[in-house]
């Protein structure tokens, strides 16, 4: 997020290129490791979510599954060690996963304000919704980490600019639509599952963020509700 001067304010939440989910654990990429022979805490529900056979033991074939998924996520160490930062994304995958396309079940973003932006931090997905209509989503999102949340309320879309780059940390933020203060929604180029989060900012895949720039406009409102796991 870079120097948003419009309101006056001082950047403050912007979101890193380094890992989100907030799941406790280093903000680095994965870091190249040996495979563990070690079995996890979370060994068994581990195995079962990357369909191995289920017998709570390490296996050669188990780490290897296991480390490729942590590589993919961007989770460190990935040493194919069953451990809670493993399982809570999984865990939190499994979660979004069941929302299906009723992400306001719980009826709490507003269905009186038209088109809207829905953020729920606790489940790490967002959408649009027009009244009670889905629009778009859900779709999993990063949003901050732990001593730079993102922060909760009613907000409004105050200034979008497609090709923003953060002039404090000189990273490229495209798409970027902000709704309070430096934060905003924009892409990035890392898994959104990508321990711990974001400066605050809403990051979304490529294609999320180009399609919520096609559906948002300045002064469309944004609703942020829940809190993050790890935060």
């Amino acid at each position: 997020m870079g120097d948003v001067r419009r309101r006056g304010a001082v950047v403050l939440g912007i979101t890193g290129l380094v890992a989100p989910l907030t799941l406790a654990l280093g903000a680095t990429p994965a870091a190249a490791a040996s495979c563990t022979a070690k079995t996890g805490p979370y060994q068994k529900q581990v195995e079962k979510f990357l369909g191995r056979p289920v017998d709570g033991k390490q296996s050669a074939a188990d780490c290897k599954a296991i480390r490729a998924f942590q590589t993919k996520h961007g989770i460190s160490p990935n040493a194919g060690y069953a451990g809670p930062v493993t399982w809570g994304v999984m865990d939190l995958m499994q979660k979004q996963k069941a929302v299906g396309k009723n992400p306001n079940k719980d009826g709490k973003c507003p269905v009186n304000k038209g088109r809207i932006a829905c953020v729920n931090l606790s489940l790490q997905l967002s959408w649009v919704q027009d009244g009670k209509k889905l629009v778009y989503g859900p779709v999993p999102v990063r949003t901050g980490r732990d001593g730079y949340e993102t922060r909760t309320g009613l907000k409004k879309i105050y200034w979008r600019n497609i090709d923003h780059v953060s002039s404090i940390y000189d990273v490229p933020m495209p798409y970027a639509q902000f709704f309070d203060g430096g934060q905003a929604f924009h892409s990035v180029g890392v898994s959104m599952w990508n321990p711990p989060g974001s400066h605050g900012c809403v990051n979304m895949t490529k294609t999320d963020a180009k399609k919520y720039w096609s559906l948002l406009k300045k002064n469309d409102d944004v609703f942020v509700y829940g809190r993050k796991p790890g935060t």
